[in-house]
């Protein structure tokens, strides 16, 4: 009889996780973030043996992971308004109340101060960077632009760059071109990933009231600016890759994956569907998550 009162605790132990997990976790858009790191810890393998600085690099993650998804939740925080305007996000945890604004507020900005905090103690120039990145995504991007303007978009996209230059400035005490390079191509990248979504769901942006290219310029403007951002950012990609010294099969691999990329753009525009469209949406987001995976792997 004992061991009744210990397994209905952890029961109830349990149920307050899987509550806590459901009211919070969203607020940091897992798979967004975990891509935004992953260029990160690239950016910080193009310049220094993952292997050999393994702490540096944990501690460099965690860092960073804390303040992405404070700056996520940040941003939920603000457009809580659009989200409950649109099916898609209508279920997430503060439209549909499961957690208030205060709660959200002060969950993003303890993140927030705890990443940033973090990268302070590990390097100047690196929380610099960090802070800069928050600060555009939520304050420019988010706050001041989002609702005003669909070229938002590149505010967003110089905000999703920064983790990639943080993590090769950390490795080498400094900002270099390749680490400015790497960067952009992730911003040259951004467009293809979030015009593919905004032309999935346009009619809900709309209504939501949020500018969006496919609203402003039309669908197909729209679709030729994916094509451009793919073959820009897969050059950038490419000459970085070559800057840092990758060789051999992680070349080859990249030149399948920018392969694949350009073919779907090109698809999408040739024959537009929202089969061709959502293909590339996805593809778009492997390809990155593939290219920054080669990078790393070459400071082995």
């Amino acid at each position: 009889m004992a061991e009744l009162p210990a397994a209905v605790n952890s029961a109830g132990l349990a149920a307050r996780l899987a509550l806590l997990r459901r009211r919070y976790v969203p607020l940091i858009k897992t798979l967004q973030t975990g891509l935004l790191l992953t260029t990160g810890l690239a950016g910080f393998g193009s310049a220094r043996s993952p292997i050999l600085h393994w702490q540096e690099l944990l501690a460099m993650g965690a860092s960073l992971f804390l303040a992405i998804s404070g700056s996520t939740a940040l941003n939920m925080w603000y457009d809580r308004d659009i989200d409950a305007r649109m099916p898609r996000t209508a279920s997430r945890p503060l439209p549909a109340g499961l957690i208030t604004p205060r709660q959200a507020l002060l969950f993003g900005i303890t993140l927030s101060a705890l990443g940033v905090g973090w990268a302070l103690l590990l390097s100047p120039l690196y929380a610099g960077l960090v802070f800069a990145g928050l600060f555009i995504d939520v304050m420019i991007y988010t706050v001041w632009l989002k609702r005003r303007s669909a070229w938002s978009i590149v505010w967003g996209g110089v905000a999703g760059g920064m983790p990639i230059l943080a993590g090769r400035s950390l490795a080498l005490g400094a900002i270099d071109w390749l680490g400015l390079l790497l960067s952009l191509s992730v911003l040259l990248w951004i467009p293809t990933h979030i015009l593919t979504f905004a032309l999935r769901h346009i009619e809900e942006y709309r209504t939501a009231g949020v500018p969006t290219f496919p609203a402003v310029y039309g669908v197909r403007v729209t679709r030729l600016v994916i094509v451009a951002s793919s073959l820009l950012a897969a050059l950038a990609i490419a000459v970085a890759a070559l800057g840092i010294g990758l060789t051999g099969g992680y070349l080859r691999i990249l030149a399948l994956l920018s392969a694949g990329l350009l073919a779907l753009a090109l698809g999408s525009l040739k024959q537009p569907s929202e089969r061709a469209n959502f293909r590339l949406f996805k593809f778009a987001s492997l390809y990155m998550l593939g290219s920054m995976l080669l990078i790393f792997l070459g400071g082995f």
